[in-house]
């Protein structure tokens, strides 16, 4: 029985190796795009610093204990040596600061949300990037085969026109303009190769292994029925637009911090201490005192040489300069829509066109070649009418191209080229996961544990 079972795998795995790979889909290649990108991970990083300026500010009013250990040493002349020590435990806590520390956890909170969506941002770049890979791979793919084909077909004529000459019907200037022909073609061939291999390296760069069969791309995603539609949807939804409304509620707040750093701060104090000093300069025994204190401490600074007045006038101006930023923002998200717009459009028109072409060039191929095995046409004419059937072709592969790349170019253009938004069906980074477990500042021990499982959690997404 072992044997039989241990047959059978072995025939399983045969049988396995055997099947060809599952061709790979452009979801696919953005799913592998999107675990794979550093860029990615970098700007999670950069999130997850960003959360922690929430906790920082938060922290900031909650009391602070530090110990504090002294020795000094002390000699008058013509006596002894004088050493003290001591060891004071103290706290201070600000009980009140006219809104200065809430608005720092607000303002904390706002780059927050904008940083969240400049890492949406920068996850449409990749899945676009992985969008741009897949559809130049294919392109190439079937740029090769066309040239394939195209020497395949010269090598035939080149052939028959060697025939003719044989029997004398035409020069040997007409085979030496196949030869050419067929030479140009294969440089052709060898370009569209090496053009090839640069573009597997691309894919392989942006998704971390190289394509091995690119199935073929899946209906073009829906698009809004007029380009204003689409510009409405980008305003409300592309992440750049929406980091920079944050970043203006952000700018917003600083503004308002500046102006509170003038309010007086009340804090409150309290220690404990033991200090160890010679009790008599006769004797030089030492004692020991025990102290302790509380206090409440209200300060505001009443000149500071212009420096909180300039603050505040600085943070004015960069709140205008965000504020120009989100305009300017959304004026180049809409033209960009706007173009890629147009885009879809010329390569619509251009497909139209082209297959007119094409279907007008291999009609004027075939009767170049009937004309030319009866006399009326050279050898010149066949290569001119077969070279301009396949530029034709050539460029019905590059619009068909186009085209299905500017459908996702405008997704992104819109905001709307994100994981989530395509339904790719893998798990995605969950930016609250990280927020949620550092936004209060935790110190002990079972929160520091909480936040390695969110840590180890996010590594494993």
């Amino acid at each position: 029985m072992r044997s039989l079972a241990r047959l059978a795998g072995v025939a399983l795995l045969g049988l396995a190796a055997a099947m060809p790979a599952r061709a790979e889909s452009l979801a696919d290649t953005m799913v592998a795009a999107y675990r794979h990108s550093a860029l990615i991970e970098q700007n999670r990083a950069v999130l997850r610093a960003a959360d922690e300026d929430v906790a920082a500010a938060v922290a900031a009013l909650r009391p602070v204990v530090e110990w504090v250990a002294s020795y000094g040493a002390a000699r008058t002349e013509g006596d002894t040596t004088r050493r003290s020590t001591s060891l004071e435990l103290n706290a201070s806590l600000t009980l009140y600061d006219f809104g200065r520390s809430q608005l720092a956890i607000d303002g904390a909170k706002e780059q927050v949300l904008a940083t969240r969506q400049a890492l949406v941002a920068i996850e449409q770049q990749v899945l676009l990037d992985a969008a741009l890979a897949y559809f130049n791979v294919r392109e190439a793919i079937q740029q090769v085969a066309l040239q394939q084909n195209s020497v395949e077909v010269l090598s035939r004529e080149r052939q028959a026109a060697q025939d003719r000459f044989d029997v004398g019907e035409i020069t040997v200037t007409d085979v030496a303009l196949a030869d050419a022909q067929l030479a140009a073609t294969r440089a052709s061939l060898a370009a569209a190769n090496g053009d090839l291999e640069v573009q597997r390296e691309a894919y392989l760069a942006v998704t971390g292994k190289l394509p091995v069969s690119l199935s073929t791309p899946p209906p073009l995603p829906k698009l809004p029925a007029t380009l204003n539609e689409a510009r409405a949807i980008a305003q409300r939804t592309h992440p750049s637009v929406l980091q920079a409304q944050r970043s203006a509620a952000a700018a917003e707040i600083g503004v308002a911090a500046a102006a509170a750093e003038r309010n007086p701060t009340l804090s409150g104090t309290a220690g404990v201490g033991v200090s160890r000093q010679p009790q008599t300069l006769l004797n030089g025994a030492y004692g020991s005192t025990n102290d302790a204190s509380v206090g409440l401490r209200l300060n505001q600074t009443i000149y500071s040489g212009g420096r909180l007045s300039a603050a505040h006038r600085k943070a004015m101006a960069q709140r205008d300069q965000v504020r120009s930023s989100l305009l300017n923002t959304a004026r180049q998200v809409s033209q960009t829509v706007g173009e890629t717009w147009a885009n879809i459009d010329v390569a619509r028109a251009q497909i139209t066109a082209i297959a007119e072409q094409i279907s007008a060039a291999q009609q004027a191929y075939d009767g170049v070649r009937e004309e030319a095995l009866l006399g009326a046409r050279t050898t010149l004419d066949v290569l001119d009418a077969e070279q301009s059937l396949l530029e034709a072709r050539a460029d019905r592969i590059t619009a068909e191209s186009n085209l299905q790349l500017a459908h996702y170019q405008l997704l992104a253009a819109m905001g709307l080229l994100t994981v989530e938004n395509l339904k790719l069906g893998i798990p995605t980074y969950d930016p609250s996961q990280y927020y949620n477990a550092v936004r209060n500042a935790p110190a002990t021990s079972k929160q520091g544990e909480s936040l390695d499982r969110v840590l180890r959690a996010i590594g494993r997404n």
